[in-house]
């Protein structure tokens, strides 16, 4: 991908004294009210269903989403002039940064498709973006499918566009949003201004607002207001800079040996890896053992988060779900994992494990090191998401072979840029076989503007951690107080069932995995429990009071600056209730995300919500 600076992103070094939009008249804004923001606000119960729904007026209101779940304008301006271009009347496009990524996605929703009964043709085009119009191309055949073939000098930009029949259109969608493979709203802004077209590539986040119908003198009346980063340091001008600075930063999050004669199993800037996606590292990881190991069907142990589940079960052999997560799940999978070795002793029995430290949205920690123990005695690989627990507070590298995390959330903090990294861990005894594989094969898909962006804002990770652990804890102890679980009584007015957090969650097994820092580092502070936690109500109507009360930014992701909630369960398992349910993932179920707002601030936000679904 191009390595330079995206003019508008100093824009950016603005962002964290951006207000937030806050109250029940910002549906669709988003959040922080700029370009490239990558959470939108849906500030009550309704809209969320509305959204998930598809009613007219929610939708046209929407400005922008979570990159995943919405397509950018910018993405699909430039879908549109691909559309135009290359297709017909009867197909619709979705755009991949390269070749590669577009095979994966042409083989996925042709897959996918399939299994549906949609119609299953996909053929892919590349489109090479000169600065002074297109030049003559030719096409080409590649596997069966029409390419549009043309040089790419320097300062042009490509885009490989997968066209499949309308009808396919919801299938498609679905690789989009399980594999975070597709172009970033930065790289389509790019390749806009490459074409020429009006108001590109200085777009400014006020006629962006104006544009989707929003004003963009609007003030927003709150208490809350996130501490500021310093933002006298400036922007990195390369790619490469940010993303080796990027790298160096995360490996150095590990806890680290002093002995020389372990130091070489301490982490280091060559065993990390970026992607364009916390997901799309994930995905990654998965193609990587299956291209690496002997095939095998994938465990996925716990809850996890919805697209994970999804993208071990639509590609490879598939998936064996332990939902909960036990100890009695684990002597299961031992007695299943005995059988499958005893019918065929030449193979592992499977792929590999998936699981989350701690999970999303039920902050449940399971029991690692017996997992670590079968891993070891069965020969397979465990691949810990610690996007949750963060590399502030969660020391992982006992345990896992692969460790992934959503750059997005925490590290970023900010919510204007995605990423996502993938660490192979050096101590783990497939390391050399895994690090020779991706490395001969790994494929640098992360733009650079979003790159530069991703590493100015993970310089105060530390400090804004310290600072969101204290708060969700305190946070935690009020609320858990006002629970059932936490001995107050429906017959008290009690409308809090659980509060779900690491230090009430099977706190056992997250203390074995809790950041314990040697000597000297960070004053001996050891991790905390992190800044989500899950709220469940004795009705569904509580539920939807305490959500539409809550006088915080409201919408999908986590891990900002500013404090972020969502009704998880719809947004993640709408079309799938029942099947959450069965593992204790309520309808009603709020998740929140506390930021570095002042605490005495958020107690009192908090408690008016509780009032109000103590009278709903």
């Amino acid at each position: 991908m191009a390595g330079f600076v995206d003019r508008n992103q100093c824009i950016n070094l603005a962002i964290m004294s951006t207000p937030i939009p806050i109250g029940s008249d910002t549906l669709g804004w988003p959040l922080p009210a700029v370009l490239h923001a990558i959470t939108v606000s849906l500030p009550t119960w309704s809209d969320n269903v509305g959204y998930l729904t598809g009613q007219e007026a929610i939708v046209d209101a929407m400005s922008t989403g979570y990159p995943r779940f919405f397509i950018h304008r910018s993405i699909q301006k430039l879908a549109d002039i691909c559309q135009e271009k290359f297709g017909s009347s009867e197909e619709l496009c979705l755009l991949c940064p390269t070749r590669t990524t577009a095979e994966h996605g042409k083989e996925f929703i042709h897959d996918q498709a399939l299994l549906a009964g949609k119609p299953s043709e996909v053929r892919i085009v590349h489109y090479a973006i000169h600065p002074m119009g297109d030049p003559p191309s030719t096409l080409k055949e590649a596997s069966g499918l029409p390419i549009v073939s043309q040089s790419v000098p320097p300062q042009s930009a490509e885009v490989f566009s997968l066209f499949f029949h309308a009808d396919t259109y919801k299938v498609a969608r679905q690789f989009w949003q399980n594999c975070g493979l597709g172009v970033s709203s930065r790289y389509a802004e790019h390749c806009l201004s490459i074409l020429g077209i009006p108001g590109f590539p200085r777009v400014l986040s006020s006629e962006f607002l104006l544009a989707c119908g929003k004003s963009a003198s609007r003030t927003f009346e709150t208490d809350l207001t996130p501490k500021p980063l310093d933002t006298s340091k400036l922007l990195l001008t390369t790619g490469a800079d940010a993303k080796a600075a990027l790298r160096q930063r995360i490996a150095s999050y590990f806890v680290h040996t002093e002995s020389p004669i372990d130091a070489r199993t301490n982490v280091s800037k060559d065993d990390v890896f970026l992607y364009p996606s916390g997901m799309s590292a994930l995905w990654n990881a998965h193609q990587l053992l299956l291209a690496s190991r002997p095939l095998g069907k994938s465990v996925v142990f716990g809850f996890p988060y919805t697209d994970t589940l999804k993208i071990l079960e639509k590609s490879g052999p598939g998936a064996i779900f332990y939902g909960h997560g036990r100890d009695c799940d684990i002597d299961d999978l031992d007695a299943t994992l005995a059988r499958n070795v005893a019918e065929d002793p030449s193979a592992p029995p499977i792929l590999a494990l998936y699981t989350e430290c701690p999970s999303n949205p039920r902050l449940c920690t399971v029991n690692i090191p017996r997992l670590r123990a079968l891993a070891d005695k069965y020969d397979f690989l465990i691949i810990i998401d610690e996007t949750i627990g963060t590399f502030a507070n969660v020391d992982v590298l006992p345990y896992a072979d692969l460790i992934a995390t959503s750059l997005s959330k925490y590290v970023g903090g900010y919510a204007t840029a995605l990423g996502g990294s993938l660490v192979i861990n050096p101590r783990m005894r497939h390391h050399a076989l895994l690090k020779e594989h991706l490395t001969s094969t790994f494929e640098d898909t992360y733009f650079a503007p979003d790159a530069i962006v991703m590493e100015r804002n993970s310089r105060d990770f530390f400090e804004r951690m310290r600072i969101i652990n204290a708060n969700t804890e305190y946070i935690c102890d009020f609320l858990r107080t006002h629970s059932i679980e936490g001995g107050a009584s429906e017959s008290e007015d009690a409308v809090i069932k659980q509060v779900w957090y690491p230090k009430y969650m099977t706190p056992e097994n997250y203390q074995v995995c809790r950041r314990c820092l040697p000597a000297g580092e960070l004053d001996h502070e050891n991790g905390g429990y992190g800044g989500l936690f899950s709220l469940t109500f004795t009705s569904l109507k509580a539920s939807r009071a305490f959500y539409d009360a809550l006088e915080v930014a409201k919408g999908p992701s986590l891990g900002t600056t500013f404090t972020l909630t969502c009704p998880y369960t719809l947004l993640g398992h709408f079309w799938e209730l029942e099947f959450a349910a069965e593992y204790g993932v309520e309808e009603g179920l709020v998740r929140v995300s506390i930021g570095t707002e002042d605490r005495e601030v958020l107690l009192r936000v908090v408690n008016a919500a509780l009032r109000a679904a103590k009278s709903a």
